[in-house]
């Protein structure tokens, strides 16, 4: 019987902790970071080396990353990703994280700006003649000359039913504007 009260006693008890201390990661916390830069690091190994030299990575990542894609072993394979992953863990893992959400075409930011170029260009090409000017008005670095250019050309290749070459150029066009747009945005902001 005075053992129950006694756990019970126990259990009520509240540890008192001062406010001002600061606790390092659990266990857990460390694993799952270590696994985030092991996999992030895996993320690496599939980019192109034209793709990576966008990146902030020392010689000895860029050297380990060359070797993970010359192993073929599975094991050899996720043994030399754990390395990749404790080189990944020095590194700024966030501005990585960004450039690889840069180049992503899934990533959230550039499916917004894919949608965002299709509304412009549906408008541009629509018959209403102010869409163009609120397009230079709103994004005054575009090539105004090239803008209209590929105006005609779009209404002329779809007049003469031809493949939409200039159709797709002047998405791309539209899209680089938008994008550096953004990117200016963010170095305002930074």
């Amino acid at each position: 019987m005075s053992d129950r009260r006694f756990y019970a006693a126990k259990k009520t008890q509240q540890l008192e902790v001062p406010e001002d201390t600061d606790f390092e990661p659990s266990k857990t916390e460390r694993k799952r970071e270590a696994h985030a830069a092991r996999d992030l690091g895996a993320e690496l190994c599939a980019l192109s080396d034209a793709q990576l030299a966008a990146f902030p990575l020392s010689d000895s990542l860029l050297a380990a990353i060359g070797e993970a894609r010359n192993i073929n072993a599975h094991g050899a394979r996720k043994r030399h990703l754990q390395y990749i992953g404790k080189l990944m863990r020095q590194h700024d893992v966030a501005a990585i994280e960004a450039e690889l959400n840069r180049i992503d075409p899934d990533a959230p930011q550039n499916i917004r700006l894919q949608h965002e170029s299709e509304r412009w260009r549906t408008r541009l090409l629509s018959d209403d003649a102010s869409a163009v000017t609120d397009f230079i008005t709103r994004y005054p670095q575009v090539d105004i000359q090239a803008l209209r250019l590929l105006l005609r050309q779009v209404a002329k290749e779809r007049a003469e039913q031809k493949p939409p070459r200039y159709f797709r150029e002047l998405f791309r066009l539209v899209r680089d504007t938008l994008s550096q747009m953004d990117e200016q945005a963010v170095g305002n902001d930074a």
